[in-house]
């Protein structure tokens, strides 16, 4: 999954809004003023075969999930500038299957809804039915 796909996934979670508090090149995506990812270039320099910067995406985790994931895929380390324990850094480079980041993701979104007071869970809940 590359950097257009996770925005555009990110961007489609009911009721996301995106905010840039830390730099021009963060995207924050938040639902109800709660945060549950990051999307920024990686490191200066880090490139993948067709010289395109590689993406870095943060998203909240279980702690014991979180370790799990850090020792079955090389390209997710402890959160970049989060809480360690909380949050898991994907690298976007390819080595990941997208069915991971995509259940990673809604993971990282479900975690923040479902401790939202009951009056905005229930809000996001109808905005979710077609």
């Amino acid at each position: 999954m590359d950097q257009k796909s996770v925005h555009k996934y990110l961007q489609d979670k009911p009721a996301t809004f995106i905010t840039q508090p830390f730099a021009q090149d963060v995207d924050v995506y938040k639902v109800q003023h709660k945060m549950f990812a990051t999307l920024s270039e990686g490191k200066e320099g880090q490139v993948n075969e067709s010289g395109e910067p590689i993406w870095w995406l943060n998203l909240k985790c279980d702690p014991d999930e979180a370790l799990v994931l850090r020792e079955q895929y090389s390209s997710i380390v402890p959160g970049y500038h989060m809480n360690k324990r909380l949050w898991n850094t994907i690298i976007l480079d390819g080595s990941v299957p997208e069915i991971e980041i995509i259940r990673m993701i809604n993971t990282s979104y479900d975690i923040v809804v479902d401790n939202l007071p009951t009056a905005q869970k229930e809000a996001l809940q109808k905005m979710a039915q077609p």
